[in-house]
């Protein structure tokens, strides 16, 4: 089977593919940003991993954002 080219593809399947593309750089831009900010003691880990795990396509941001970054608890 050969590749499709994009100029192939339905409507919806490059609508698709530019969905779930548009969500996947959100995901990973917001995690890196947090990242970023966030001081060392509220992560979960060394932040230099952190930037590695990320970048792991699609599950990097999420589960940074799920659990890789401790939220304080608030008084």
């Amino acid at each position: 089977m050969r590749k499709k080219s994009w100029s192939e593809l339905s409507d919806a399947q490059k609508t698709a593919i530019l969905v779930v593309g548009s969500t996947e750089l959100a995901l990973t831009a917001t995690a890196l940003v947090d990242l970023a900010r966030r001081p060392a003691e509220q992560v979960r880990g060394r932040k230099a991993l952190w930037v590695l795990g990320i970048l792991v396509q699609p599950f990097g941001p999420v589960v940074y954002l799920a659990w890789g970054a401790h939220r304080p608890a608030t008084a």
